[in-house]
């Protein structure tokens, strides 16, 4: 499989081509496009990894020991506004 290319586009050329320009990036046609403005990159159009939300549930999972005893519910005796009637 032959690797998608890179191109580099000023803004102004963008502009006319946009609705293309994301379809070659969406299809992997083209890996990225870096616009650039007076021959200067100012921003790069990439596709989105297709990654699921359900990998993210429970990633932190195991990462916080609370100690035995200790009730993360109770109140901690800080004044809060919303407890305050302003």
């Amino acid at each position: 499989m032959r690797k998608a290319a890179e191109k580099v586009i000023a803004v102004s050329a963008f502009k006319p081509r946009s609705l293309a320009v994301i379809d070659d990036v969406a299809s992997r046609r083209t890996s990225r496009v870096v616009l650039t403005r007076r021959g200067k990159p100012v921003a790069a159009i990439v596709p989105v990894d297709p990654e699921p939300l359900e990998d993210l549930w429970g990633a932190m999972r195991g990462s916080v020991k609370v100690p035995s005893g200790v009730d993360v519910t109770e109140p901690i005796g800080e004044n809060w506004d919303a407890d305050r009637d302003i």
